[in-house]
């Protein structure tokens, strides 16, 4: 059997009203993706009108994609850093003093290369209280970074990474425990 595109399908995928995630794109366009905007308190008023929940202190830095503000969670002090990438195809929940470095990218989808009808998977990501996501690092669909871990600089998370713990590499693996002084 061989993989046929022709057959692909993803009705069954509604991630919001159609309007709605038109009126997005154009917003995400012009206020986010745009390094012209470095101003983080419009961008977070922007992602609360479209049905984002953002907590106090957070910071959005220029060039930063988001798929659907509305499938968006984000905890207090918590940093976005330039031209991260929140392809929330599913739920996003970000927890609190949370730092996602440049150019990183959180995944919520992928495809079934096992059948032939490259069928679309979505899977949730959770990052936890005080992780960081290095930059131009990886988070797959359906992983958890846990409190206070760490995802090395292009590194890439294929399964769930244990709180207070550092990990590096593609797949990402355990180097050594985090130690907050």
């Amino acid at each position: 059997m061989k993989t046929d595109l022709s057959t692909y399908s993803n009705l069954w995928y509604q991630p919001g009203n159609k309007l709605k995630i038109i009126c997005w794109y154009f917003i995400n366009v012009l206020f986010f993706i745009n390094p012209l905007n470095p101003i983080s308190g419009l961008k977070i008023l922007l992602l609360k009108l479209f049905g984002a929940k953002i907590g106090k202190g957070v910071v959005i830095k220029p060039g930063v994609n988001i798929k659907f503000p509305w499938l968006l969670t984000i905890g207090d002090y918590t940093w976005i850093g330039e031209k991260v990438w929140i392809d929330n195809l599913a739920e996003v929940i970000i927890g609190k003093n949370v730092c996602i470095s440049q150019e990183a990218m959180l995944l919520c989808g992928n495809h079934n290369y096992k059948k032939s009808t490259f069928d679309l998977m979505v899977g949730k990501v959770n990052i936890e209280d005080g992780a960081w996501v290095g930059a131009k690092s990886i988070v797959c669909p359906g992983v958890t970074i846990g409190s206070h871990a760490i995802l090395t600089v292009n590194s890439v998370a294929t399964t769930r990474l244990d709180a207070n713990n550092i990990y590096q590499g593609n797949p990402a693996k355990q180097i050594r425990k985090r130690v907050i002084e």
